[in-house]
């Protein structure tokens, strides 16, 4: 139980220190507008009530696609193969964004880590600059 709370705070600290970068911000705004989207074209296409629509956005994005919902008209077939190969390449690279965070603040690797490890350690490997550089290039 306390590993499982603990996970929690390292995710919303991961959560956190993601709103500070502009892509991962860019990238959750669009998914908030592809969910807005499906949920309006369900609702008013498929017949649907708004939550059970947006219910539907949000299991197939996240590619659990339980099942107990399906469109059944021609037009939202097609809309819902479109929709699945835009929205779930957003949710994919918005889920790995996050699992990026919570990699760099397990390792200490977030904004002014190695400046603290460096001031507090005083070790020659901090302050060497031997740390590897970043791939993404957002550090």
């Amino acid at each position: 139980m306390v590993s499982l709370l603990l996970g929690l705070v390292r995710l919303g600290q991961s959560i956190a220190r993601s709103f500070r970068d502009p892509q991962f911000r860019a990238l959750l705004v669009l998914y908030v507008v592809l969910l807005l989207i499906g949920t309006v074209f369900y609702a008013r296409t498929e017949g649907w009530s708004v939550l059970d629509a947006l219910y539907f956005c949000v299991v197939t994005l996240a590619t659990v696609g339980y099942g107990d919902f399906a469109p059944r008209t021609p037009l939202g077939k097609v809309f819902t193969i479109v929709y699945i190969l835009i929205g779930a390449g957003v949710f994919v690279v918005l889920a790995a964004e996050l699992a990026v965070g919570v990699i760099r603040l397990r390792d200490g690797r977030g904004e002014g880590a190695r400046a603290e490890r460096a001031g507090a350690s005083g070790s020659s490997a901090a302050s060497s600059g031997s740390d590897e550089p970043s791939t993404t290039g957002k550090e």
